[in-house]
């Protein structure tokens, strides 16, 4: 394999939206938390690298052999947290993410989508202990000195705390209305509408906001174009054993799914825990301990 040319954010969420980038049935849920987001963006903000992709290309003829799922967009811990299975019909090409999917998701959410999570000390049962909340960023000020290193103040917020954020002087951009602009002019007159004409950081902010999304080519990727799953499954395994990202249940679930020929293991594991966890007044059982369970038993 070798790197292949390499495109913009912009250009990625087009093709997640088309359902062209979709997610193998191999890979785990989606699980980063709001900060690990945020620091995404900061990141690319500041021309950090953010590392390398892998994908693989499925051909129209193989495609309809596999099962896939599209990627988040509206994120919910209880009502929105699986993926949503993608019918392909009789087939066509499509990209399948191998390595990425945890970074291309936070992209896809926090210029498209929402992040909505438990509050503390409230019932897992409870609507309204998961506000939704969407990505903005301060375009006032840099952030202030933190212990993260964090140059650029993005945050996940809800309608009420955006209002009560607005009135502490801040102006919060929301990050999907980017998308919006199509060059600078744009930019600049949103600025002098927001009563910010000498605020130069404003205007550098979203200038550079607008330039990583829809210009500089960020996203560096390999891709695979072998149709056999037992090869990519092993391709997976290693790229995602060799440190932490992935725990030893991620990979069994990905063998098993793999592996088992009548039924779909994602759903009958997922399925299995979610009755389990809304059992009486809900459990938090994880599936990492349903499928350690299966084990032993």
């Amino acid at each position: 394999m070798a790197f292949q040319t390499p495109v913009t954010i912009g250009t990625v969420l087009d093709r997640i939206h088309k359902r062209d980038y979709v997610l193998p049935a191999i890979q785990r849920e989606f699980v980063w938390k709001p900060d690990q987001i945020t620091r995404l963006f900061d990141s690319l903000m500041l021309g950090y690298p953010i590392g390398s992709f892998l994908f693989w290309k499925v051909s129209r003829e193989q495609s309809t052999e596999y099962v896939f799922y599209e990627f988040m967009t509206d994120y919910h811990e209880r009502t929105g947290r699986h993926l949503d299975r993608l019918d392909l019909g009789s087939g066509r090409d499509v990209t399948g993410i191998l390595d990425g999917q945890q970074r291309l998701t936070s992209l896809n959410i926090g210029l498209r989508g929402s992040h909505a999570e438990k509050l503390h000390r409230m019932w897992v049962t409870s609507p309204s202990a998961y506000p939704v909340r969407h990505l903005y960023l301060n375009i006032t000020e840099p952030e202030p000195e933190n212990e993260l290193g964090m140059e650029y103040e993005f945050r996940f917020l809800t309608k009420e705390r955006l209002q009560a954020a607005q009135d502490s002087e801040k102006h919060w951009f929301p990050v999907t209305d980017i998308l919006s602009f199509d060059d600078l002019p744009e930019i600049h007159d949103y600025i002098l509408d927001a009563g910010m004409a000498t605020n130069r950081f404003a205007f550098k902010t979203l200038s550079r906001l607008h330039s990583m999304v829809n210009k500089d080519l960020l996203i560096n990727f390999y891709e695979e174009e072998s149709q056999d799953l037992d090869k990519v499954l092993n391709i997976f395994i290693r790229v995602n054993s060799g440190g932490t990202t992935l725990s030893y249940s991620d990979l069994l679930l990905s063998i098993a799914i793999a592996q088992w020929s009548k039924l779909d293991a994602r759903e009958v594991i997922h399925e299995l825990v979610d009755d389990l966890n809304e059992t009486g007044q809900g459990f938090t059982f994880s599936k990492d301990l349903v499928l350690k369970a299966g084990l032993l038993l």
